[in-house]
């Protein structure tokens, strides 16, 4: 029978090769035209990919993790025209019977019984295919969920929806429980975990970044009082209108705000031309974690954005993320990088570079602690910002002058809207 085979097609500019991120089919399914086949990942996202015709699949070209180059053979498929016998020919009208003695006539001979036609194997019925993001396919297959059981008043399952099923089913937001070993026996097993997907791709970011990048690290402490003052009195007058506003959007005006002064700063090193790239946008990449892993949307042209826009344009954007739904576009291009750990974001961190950007910026956590202020010991509420810096572009004492300046607007918040 004919078989139509289906080649990684040409899924971005430059990307010569992706990683099979999620199977959506198996060997022996039955697919529709359009109908999801496998989740792609290259450096920039994850593409879905649908199958160009019907029929059922006969062959995969590798498992989860598999690296496999642009028109290669990926799936091979039995189409449903080809496995339809062709219409035979109309036969020619059979001549009449010429007329013979009585004497040769003989007595006719029996038909032969036809071969019986072999009987067609009934096709299994199609699975009701759920929508979902891979972040939520991935997530449901760790907790052992079956996605059809999971409702969905959007029709398409996202990670509400999966944690509205886990507390229905009295099972919390976690991952399914383990048996714990009975107290004072050892415990012997190992498990391997092939290390795939976006955890992959983060590893070895990671690893170029931390590889390629000397890093110095400068952490100061900010007084953010006056700040978090003006944040609950805007989101109290404005929040049911224009949004509610986090530290974020703030953080983000200081930086549009100094950045023209450290142009250095706000750049892109080629360290194999030899070439820093310093931009006049400013495009804040926001590090987001995700239940796949982390990544960074980019809030592109900070500088064009007010305070509520901001805000809601890094929502959108981390919502996106989170579902898995955000563009290539949307997760490159960022010249610098913020990151924050939220309310668990602790005393101090040390951030790793979002190569090939030269600085990114750490926001720790925000606690009320006693200072001393004007010769008085009073309570303010404090956070440190831990920021890392190339030092191959960066000075230790500009990356002073640069975390020192965003400081001075945060303390004094009135300064940010200062021309």
């Amino acid at each position: 029978m004919a078989r139509f085979v289906f080649k990684l097609p040409d899924i971005g500019e430059g990307i010569a090769e992706a990683e099979i991120a999620e199977w959506r089919v198996k060997v022996g399914d039955t697919v529709e035209e359009d109908q999801p086949l496998v989740d792609m990942m290259t450096d920039k996202a994850t593409v879905e990919l649908t199958s160009p015709v019907a029929g059922r699949i006969l062959s995969v070209g590798g498992e989860a993790g598999a690296m496999v180059a642009t028109g290669s053979e990926l799936v091979v498929i039995e189409t449903k025209a080809a496995a339809e016998p062709e219409p035979a020919p109309p036969a020619d009208p059979e001549p009449a019977p010429a007329a013979v003695p009585a004497t040769a006539k003989t007595a006719p001979k029996a038909p032969e019984a036809p071969e019986p036609a072999p009987q067609p194997v009934p096709a299994a019925a199609p699975e009701r295919r759920v929508l979902a993001a891979p972040a939520v396919r991935q997530r449901a297959k760790e907790l052992g969920i079956d996605l059809a059981d999971v409702h969905s008043t959007t029709g398409r399952v996202r990670h509400s929806d999966l944690d509205a099923h886990l507390a229905y089913a009295g099972r919390g937001t976690g991952a399914p429980a383990r048996t714990a070993a009975p107290t004072g026996q050892p415990r012997e097993g190992v498990q391997a975990v092939k290390v795939i997907g976006l955890r992959r791709k983060i590893a070895e970011k990671m690893q170029e970044a931390k590889r390629r990048i000397p890093h110095i690290t400068y952490v100061d402490e900010v007084d953010v009082t006056e700040l978090e003052a003006l944040r609950q009195q805007l989101n109290a007058q404005h929040g049911k209108e224009r949004g509610k506003l986090t530290l974020l959007p703030f953080l983000v005006k200081a930086l549009v705000k100094v950045l023209p002064r450290f142009p250095q700063v706000n750049a892109r090193y080629d360290d194999e031309a030899g070439v820093l790239n310093q931009f006049e946008g400013v495009h804040v990449g926001i590090a987001a974690q995700t239940p796949g892993g982390l990544v960074v949307p980019v809030l592109r042209h900070a500088e064009a954005h007010d305070l509520w826009s901001a805000a809601a344009e890094i929502g959108r954007l981390a919502a996106a993320a989170k579902d898995g739904k955000a563009s290539a576009k949307e997760l490159a291009g960022s010249t610098i990088t913020i990151t924050s750990l939220g309310a668990m974001g602790g005393l101090v961190t040390t951030p790793v570079i979002n190569h090939p950007e030269v600085a990114i910026v750490g926001v720790n956590k925000m606690i009320e602690r006693p200072v001393v202020k004007n010769g008085q010991i009073v309570v303010r509420k404090m956070m440190n910002l831990s920021s890392s810096f190339d030092h191959r572009i960066v000075d230790g004492w500009d990356a002073a002058e640069f975390v020192q300046a965003i400081k001075t607007l945060l303390e004094h918040p009135a300064t940010l809207f200062i021309d």
